[in-house]
């Protein structure tokens, strides 16, 4: 006899009242109980009332009968529904091969080319053969330790030979200043900002569905307000920034009115004793160590506040290693990410609210002064700048005085002197300042090369002649260099000094002569195994080199070979 339709019922009701309050494996015995007490066709009832297959109440039943102990799992083991990975063990290995970085994937692969997002690898996954969801894709590529990441930016260009010996240099100089409480601040122009209802990088709180709206394009508005041009300077040993929002154009002249500013309203009173002023700025922009403006502007300067403004810059390609990159303008963009800069109002009163937990402290002021562009600086105004290079890349290094015959705490300036028109000095290209060895060395090296030399120009005159000479030796007309300036010639040529033309210049031959004498002399040089090391010292014109030496305090020479 069957089970009735009314205990089915019952039944139906009873599992719905209780199953909510049940893990799987009571369930799973509840039905087992009461199957074993309908007797025979329980199974099939209770299968109908739990709505489940007969094979789960089949179950039920033999683990009562079975009399297993309580082993605290839900789930018998090996129950449950299996991973995709388990039952298509090619799964892995297919996903690994996708995701292999482009340069060693698969070049065929149609996802070499576009964004290797999960929904994208699960498509070409089931394309292939294998039936797979995103988010299991998702979850074996955490549990293979991919996640996203962007591009890191370490992959530096082609690095100066000098960079470290300038870094090194910056931190004797700032060192010796803060020492002697004297200033030091890092300078630099801030990434220009769009002023109005532009999207701003970063997000910050707001209600849920009530995100800020902005203009769908990034075009400035020339009929808005402009943009804005944040120039910040940081006081290294004070913790503080002063930044002047600009509104016209990004040129030297600004620049040096942001210092200007600050110097008047804190710099002069935070060291009201200080006689000098060590800036740290970029190599180029605006404070470039190339830009002639700059230092026309900074030595007026100088004159105004009467200090001695000296300026180290950054290597080239280090402008991020800047302090007042990650010191301050990082903050600032940190304090405003989201925001629309709507006006130059609230760009400066952000830029002033900016704070850190180590007690950074920001003013900003607003600078609406014009600025005009594409003023020229003539060689006669650099030469008249009461500025002095240091003896250690004076291209970087250099000091503005207040007064023209202030000559102190550096070298000279090699083009304040004057332009002769004759060479300036007899002997300067021995000088060992310049040849990086001591004049025994010199003459040591010239003589293991003059022998060298001398047969070679023999065997290249032969040759030409097709025979033995015909005239004796020395007839003829006399060589524009001797075998002494053309060696010496060629270690000018590879410390970099200068030009080619400069190098001519100072031997008074022309650039062809003097090209002649480097492609003869390199070679052997390499042959002998001798290596000359770049000087840091760079001249443009006779009357530089000249100067430089004049000034140039003599010192212990260790041979370049």
């Amino acid at each position: 006899m069957g089970v009735s339709d009314d205990v089915r019922v019952q039944l139906a009701v009873k599992f719905g009242v209780l199953f909510p309050h049940l893990d799987e494996r009571q369930r799973r015995l509840m039905m087992g109980a009461e199957a074993r007490i309908l007797g025979h066709g329980g199974i099939r009832a209770v299968a109908w009332a739990a709505q489940v297959s007969e094979t789960t109440v089949r179950k039920g039943v033999d683990a009562l009968e079975a009399g297993e102990e309580p082993s605290g799992r839900v789930r018998r083991p090996d129950g449950g529904r299996k991973k995709a990975v388990d039952l298509d063990p090619g799964l892995r290995p297919a996903l690994l091969a996708l995701v292999e970085p482009d340069e060693r994937g698969d070049p065929m692969s149609p996802l070499r080319w576009t964004v290797k997002s999960t929904r994208n690898l699960a498509a070409d996954l089931t394309r292939q053969g294998h039936r797979v969801s995103a988010d299991t894709v998702r979850d074996l590529l955490r549990e293979e330790g991919f996640s996203l990441q962007a591009g890191a930016k370490t992959l530096e260009g082609k690095q100066h030979p000098d960079r470290n010996a300038q870094f090194r240099y910056i931190n004797e100089r700032a060192r010796e200043h803060m020492g002697a409480g004297q200033p030091v601040i890092s300078v630099d122009a801030k990434k220009k900002e769009l002023v109005g209802d532009y999207k701003n990088a970063g997000r910050q709180l707001r209600p849920a569905g009530e995100p800020i709206l902005v203009k769908t394009h990034d075009f400035l508005d020339r009929q808005g307000p402009g943009k804005a041009i944040p120039y910040g300077i940081y006081d290294i040993a004070a913790n503080t920034g002063w930044v002047s929002v600009g509104t016209d154009h990004d040129t030297a002249a600004f620049a040096v009115a942001a210092i200007r500013r600050w110097w008047q309203a804190r710099g002069r009173h935070a060291y009201p004793a200080a006689t000098r002023l060590l800036i740290t700025a970029d190599a180029g922009g605006s404070n470039g160590y190339r830009t002639r403006a700059w230092k026309t502007e900074l030595a007026a300067l100088a004159a105004e506040t009467d200090l001695d403004i000296t300026v180290c810059h950054m290597p080239p390609g280090t402008s991020k290693w800047n302090k007042i990159e990650h010191r301050l303008f990082s903050h600032i963009s940190m304090n405003w990410r989201g925001r629309r800069l709507t006006s130059h109002d609230v760009i400066v009163n952000s830029i002033a609210a900016t704070t850190t937990r180590t007690g950074l402290k920001v003013r900003a002021e607003l600078d609406p002064g014009t600025y005009d562009t594409g003023i020229e600086v003539a060689d006669s105004d650099i030469d008249a700048l009461p500025m002095h290079c240091h003896r250690f890349h004076c291209d970087w290094n250099y000091t503005l005085h207040p007064q023209p015959g202030d000559t102190s705490s550096a070298a000279p300036n090699p083009r304040s002197a004057s332009r002769p028109s004759t060479q300036p000095c007899t002997g300067c290209p021995r000088n060992p300042e310049l040849t990086g060895m001591t004049e025994p060395a010199l003459n040591e090296l010239v003589g293991q090369l003059a022998r060298k030399l001398n047969e070679l120009r023999e065997q290249g005159r032969l040759q030409q002649r097709g025979g033995e000479r015909i005239r004796a030796r020395g007839a003829g007309a006399k060589d524009k260099l001797t075998t002494n300036d053309r060696v010496l010639a060629t270690v000018l040529y590879l410390r970099k000094l200068g030009t080619r033309d400069l190098l001519a210049q100072l031997f008074g031959v022309n650039g062809s002569t003097l090209t002649r004498a480097v492609h003869q002399i390199q070679p052997l040089l390499a042959e002998y195994g001798y290596t000359v090391p770049p000087s840091t010292a760079r001249f443009r014109t006779p009357a530089d080199v000249a100067a430089f030496l004049k000034n140039s305090i003599p010192a212990e020479i260790k041979s370049a070979c």
